[in-house]
């Protein structure tokens, strides 16, 4: 038999059977099978931001949350020393880096931790941005390519995120649709993007599941609800949501109502009415 490459004998596999065992067991635990939906919790933002509020102790912000969570997306450091290894909860290990908010660009990021820790570590998935339409497009693709490589080769799905740094205005559906379509033909498994207006075509053009970013801390409880529940109803597969869960006076609250609409079906009012108990509690 003649060697033909990865690449070649992937796209030659019948489709469903085109993945590792252990790379769709490892993705099943973070987008659950009972309902394709998941509810992740976003703590990652110290590798450019520093110690943002609501994460100056990650350990005091992530521990009381995990109970909650479907998987939580965070750096090995703060893996290491924040969370404890008896917990059975899955990890989104961020695996970009090399750039901080007091520097000249947000998009210049490389793979800054290798194969070999993210397994040691057990991680579930790997999350790396992509910076599309800035000068760090090719980096950041090329980036994308050779982590999903490794991806493959060792069974740990890869999930792209759809980064926009300070152009939140970039948030369009013409733009999120190229970035989100251009990280699923690079193979990426999963992708994280913004919701934007006619999401469900976004959707309909992507054929990996999308997960929605929660991005800057909205004005009120209920305009985070509704963007949850938005999305879902337009076919995302769930929520990755930090600054919208960690900075809220009432985090429980918030991961429990957001869990509602996410696994339960929930309206953002019907969801809201979980926030009541936890606030009288505080």
């Amino acid at each position: 038999m003649t060697y033909i490459g990865d690449a070649l004998f992937f796209s030659m596999v019948p489709a469903g059977q085109n993945t590792s065992w252990g790379l769709r067991n490892r993705l099943s635990r973070i987008i659950k099978p009972k309902d394709g939906r998941t509810l992740m919790l976003a703590v990652d933002h110290g590798y450019f931001l520093g110690p943002i509020r609501g994460l100056e102790n990650p350990r005091r912000t992530i521990t009381p949350l995990l109970p909650y969570v479907d998987a939580v997306m965070l750096t090995r450091g703060v893996l290491r020393t924040s969370i404890d290894p008896e917990y059975d909860v899955p990890v989104v290990l961020r695996v970009s880096g090399g750039n901080t908010i007091d520097g000249p660009a947000l998009g210049d990021e490389e793979i800054v931790t290798s194969m070999e820790d993210a397994i040691r570590l057990n991680a579930s998935a790997l999350a790396f941005s992509i910076y599309v339409g800035t000068q760090f497009e090719h980096q950041t693709l090329k980036s994308l390519a050779r982590l999903v490589d490794a991806g493959e080769r060792y069974g740990i799905p890869i999930l792209a995120v759809t980064a926009v740094g300070r152009e939140l205005e970039k948030r369009t559906a013409k733009y999120i649709g190229l970035a989100c379509r251009v990280a699923a033909e690079l193979g990426a498994h999963f992708i994280k993007t913004y919701y934007t207006e006619d999401f469900h075509r976004v959707v309909d053009s992507v054929p990996v599941p999308l997960v929605i970013a929660g991005g800057p801390k909205l004005e009120s409880d209920l305009d985070v609800l509704q963007l949850a529940y938005n999305a879902v109803s337009e076919g995302a597969a769930g929520i990755d949501f930090g600054r919208n869960v960690f900075q809220n006076p009432n985090p429980i609250g918030m991961i429990k109502a957001l869990r509602g609409i996410i696994h339960e079906n929930m309206t953002p009012q019907e969801a809201a009415e979980l926030l009541k108990p936890e606030k009288i509690k505080a």
